[in-house]
C-alpha cells in the first residue's frame, strides 16, 4: 500500500493509506476541494464547519462540496451565501436570504453585504470553529467574492475560528494589470489597495490579506489552504468544466474580457447585460460600424472587434436596438483586457461625443479605484497615456505580491 498526503498551507497533513493511485493521478490540475474530498474530508475532522460557497464549489463530477461533505460524514453546521446567493439564483447586487437547504438540511445564511461584525454574529450563532471558503474567482478586483472572503476572514479572526481556503486556479492567468485602488475610493467592489487584475488565486489573496491588511484591523486569522495541484501562473487552460460563478459570467471568454469591459458599467453604454454575451458585447443606440473600424485600426494585440447589433432584455436600454462591438479574443496570452477597455472608452468618447457619457454617480471611479482615469479621459488623454499613468503602482504591487505567490 502507498501513502498519499494532502498539502495544506505548505505543511503535510497526516498521511492516509491508499491501495490504488489517487483519482487525480492522470489529471493535469486538481482543485483544493477535489484533493480534500479525495482525502475523505479529513481536514474537517472534529470541526464545526461553516462553508462560504456558491454553485462553483463543486468537484470534478459536479457534486457540490456541501453534498460531498455530508455524504462523507462531515455535515457543515452552516453555509453562507455571497452575492447571487448560495444556489446562484439572484442577479447582480442581489442575494437569496436565509433558508434551510432542502437537500442537506444545512442552514444557509445570507452573507452578501454583511460587515465583519454581522458575519461574526452569524458564525457565533451557527457555532462554527472553522470557516471554509470555496468560490471560483475571475481575477478582477471588482468581482465581489474576494471581498466576501476578506470579510469572512475578519469575522473568523474576531470569533477565533480557523479559516480554510480550498484553492482554485485563476481563469485569466497570473498576470497583474491595471491601476491600484486608492483607499479613499474603497467600496464593496474594492476594499483594499490591490490592482484591477490581480493575477492571484483566492488562496494567494488570502495570504496577502492576512499578511498586509488584517493585522491593522484586529489581527490575523488562523489560515490554512489546500493548494491546487498542477496549476502554473501562465496557465489559461485549466481543463475544468466551466461553472458560471455569476449569472452574467456564462463562459470562459466572458472572464477573459471582464477585468476590462466591466468598466462600461461606469458609463451610459450597455456592457451587454441582457444579452447572451455580457461584457463581450458593448454598445448603445446611436453607435454604428465606425467604432469597430476605429478599434481594429489600433491593432491591439490578441483581440478583434466585430460590428454588433443587439437589443438588451434587461438592464440598460431594455427593448432598444443598440449598435456597438463584440470582442473576439484571438490570443488570450497577448490580450490585455484593461488596456483594450481603455482604448474602447477613449475611441467611443471621441467618435460619439453625443452618446458617450459617464454614469452620473461616477461609478467608474469605484471600478477603477480613483478618479484618475475619468479625469484623464475627459482631458483628452490617449489610451497609452492613461495606461502608463499606473505603471509605478502596478510595479509596486507586483513586488508586494511576490512573497505571497504559491504558484510559479
Amino acid at each position: 500500500m502507498r501513502r498519499r498526503q494532502l498539502l495544506i498551507g505548505g505543511a503535510l497533513a497526516v498521511p492516509v493509506l491508499a491501495t490504488s493511485a489517487p483519482a487525480h493521478a492522470d489529471r493535469k490540475l486538481t482543485t483544493g476541494a477535489e484533493l480534500a474530498a479525495e482525502d475523505g474530508w479529513r481536514v474537517l475532522a472534529g470541526r464545526k464547519v461553516g462553508v462560504v460557497t456558491n454553485p462553483t464549489g463543486v468537484l470534478l463530477d459536479q457534486t457540490h462540496i456541501v453534498d460531498s461533505m455530508v455524504a462523507a460524514g462531515h455535515r457543515p453546521a452552516a453555509a453562507f451565501g455571497p452575492e447571487h446567493g448560495f444556489r446562484g439564483t439572484a442577479q447582480a447586487g442581489g442575494s437569496e436570504g436565509d433558508f434551510l437547504d432542502p437537500r442537506t438540511g444545512v442552514p444557509v445564511y445570507d452573507a452578501y453585504g454583511a460587515g465583519a461584525g454581522k458575519l461574526a454574529g452569524m458564525f457565533a450563532k451557527a457555532g462554527v470553529d472553522t470557516v471554509v471558503f470555496d468560490i471560483a474567482d475571475v481575477g478582477a478586483r471588482f468581482y465581489t467574492y474576494i471581498w466576501t472572503m476578506y470579510t469572512a476572514m475578519q469575522a473568523a479572526a474576531a470569533t477565533g475560528a480557523e479559516f480554510l481556503v480550498l484553492d482554485r486556479p485563476n481563469p485569466v492567468g497570473g498576470w497583474a494589470r491595471g491601476p491600484q485602488l486608492d483607499p479613499a475610493y474603497a467600496t464593496g467592489v474594492g476594499r483594499k489597495p490591490i490592482v484591477q487584475q490581480h493575477g492571484m488565486t483566492v488562496g494567494e489573496l488570502a495570504a496577502l490579506f492576512n499578511g498586509e491588511f488584517l493585522p491593522a484591523e484586529g489581527g490575523k486569522v488562523a489560515l490554512r489552504t489546500v493548494w491546487v495541484k498542477g496549476w502554473k501562473r501562465d496557465s489559461l487552460d485549466t481543463g475544468l468544466p466551466w461553472v458560471p460563478p455569476s449569472p452574467n459570467m456564462p463562459t470562459r471568454d466572458t472572464a477573459l474580457v471582464y477585468p476590462g469591459t466591466c468598466l462600461f458599467e461606469g458609463t451610459v453604454l450597455s456592457e451587454g447585460r441582457g444579452t447572451t454575451r455580457p461584457f463581450e458585447t458593448v454598445g448603445a443606440p446611436g453607435i454604428d460600424w465606425r467604432w469597430a473600424e476605429d478599434l481594429n485600426a489600433l491593432g491591439l494585440p490578441g483581440v478583434r472587434f466585430r460590428e454588433a447589433h443587439f437589443t438588451p432584455t434587461f438592464n440598460k436600454f431594455v427593448g432598444k436596438a443598440c449598435g456597438g462591438v463584440a470582442l473576439h479574443v484571438t490570443s488570450p496570452r497577448e490580450f490585455d483586457a484593461i488596456r483594450a477597455a481603455v482604448a474602447m472608452i477613449v475611441t467611443a468618447r471621441a467618435r460619439y461625443p453625443q452618446v458617450f457619457a459617464w454614469r452620473p454617480d461616477f461609478w467608474i471611479d469605484k471600478l477603477t479605484g480613483s478618479d484618475r482615469l475619468r479625469r484623464m479621459v475627459d482631458a483628452g488623454a490617449g489610451a497609452d497615456e492613461v495606461v502608463g499613468a499606473w505603471s509605478d503602482e502596478l510595479a509596486a504591487f507586483t513586488r508586494l505580491r511576490h512573497q505571497y505567490l504559491h504558484y510559479r
